[in-house]
């Protein structure tokens, strides 16, 4: 019950925090919009949460997961940990280029470095940290069977795809905010929703024989 509501406080979070950036991030001029800097603040605050419940669902799950692969399980622990480690940088480049834009006199090219910092965050969390941890976690659901396969068989599919989108984000092959990132970024947010309402409308199976 806890991980699945984590994993549902992960996706909401993220994209109301996503979305609250958007008018003091894509600023061109590096002014403010009226109220873009109370909006970058609520946002920061979503990923305050985001932090929380990422490491959250680690921690919730490795009583569990340990049964099955104590060091694969270690192992998701810890890159969520990593993972909300790389997303309070972003927080963190967020909350400076607020302080910069309401000074006057910031040094030139700050700004546009802090925002280069967070889009780079932004990449490596919840999209390489976030498929690795995707592909943990689903290996040991699908091999433990803690979930119905199809489940499990969705986040071994995201997993790996968010991974590849990231690594052609960071070539230039298409923005990462685009119609070919979101495409890319789909399975995982299926993966994720499906898990937490099974684990919330179900729980994990009980283990079952190795043998069978």
């Amino acid at each position: 019950m806890a991980a699945g509501l984590l994993f549902l406080l992960t996706e909401v979070s993220a994209i109301a925090g996503a979305a609250l950036y958007r008018p003091l991030l894509g600023a061109a001029d590096g002014r403010l919009a009226q109220g873009a800097d109370t909006q970058a603040l609520l946002g920061a605050l979503c990923e305050v949460v985001l932090v929380v419940a990422v490491a959250g669902t680690g921690a919730a799950l490795f009583p569990v997961l340990r049964r099955h692969g104590e060091g694969l399980a270690l192992g998701y622990a810890f890159g969520r940990l990593l993972e909300a480690a790389v997303i309070a940088v972003g927080i963190a480049s967020v909350l400076a280029l607020v302080t910069l834009r309401r000074e006057p006199g910031a040094p030139d090219g700050a700004d546009a470095a802090l925002v280069a910092l967070h889009d780079w965050t932004f990449l490596l969390g919840p999209n390489v940290a976030l498929g690795l941890n995707t592909v943990l976690l689903a290996y040991l659901a699908y091999r433990s069977r803690l979930v119905p396969r199809p489940i499990a068989v969705l986040g071994l599919i995201g997993g790996p795809l968010i991974c590849a989108s990231a690594a052609a984000v960071m070539f230039g092959a298409y923005d990462q905010l685009s119609a070919a990132g979101a495409a890319a970024a789909l399975p995982v947010f299926a993966w994720e929703l499906a898990l937490a309402a099974w684990l919330l409308a179900k729980g994990f199976k009980p283990p079952v024989n190795p043998a069978g």
